[in-house]
């Protein structure tokens, strides 16, 4: 087990320096801007699909799929983030104590 945890730590300190290793000139390129850029989107977007999809191994369509429908609709109406998480949060509670 402890083998496992020093060998990942060990890992991700690696990849770290390597971003770090990386001269400007590769990092100053607008393709490699631009997907730097959309990597935290997709790594939020992948994270939110699962946690509303999924409960352990399994897919599922629950109260979470509605707020996250709900907050999607608030973030089309350009509301601010604390109300769109918000309105998500209490669409799915709602939801879930009527159920």
């Amino acid at each position: 087990m402890w083998t496992a945890v020093i060998v990942t730590a060990i890992g991700c300190y690696l990849l770290k320096l390597a971003g770090l290793s990386v001269p400007d000139t590769v990092l100053d390129r607008p393709f490699v801007r631009r997907i730097a850029d959309l990597i935290p989107v997709a790594l939020l977007g992948a994270l939110v699909a699962v946690q509303a999809f999924s409960t352990g191994q399994e897919l599922v369509v629950d109260a979470r799929l509605v707020g996250v429908g709900a907050g999607g609709v608030a973030l089309a109406a350009r509301a601010p983030f604390l109300v769109v998480v918000f309105v998500a949060a209490a669409t799915t509670a709602l939801l879930r104590l009527t159920t």
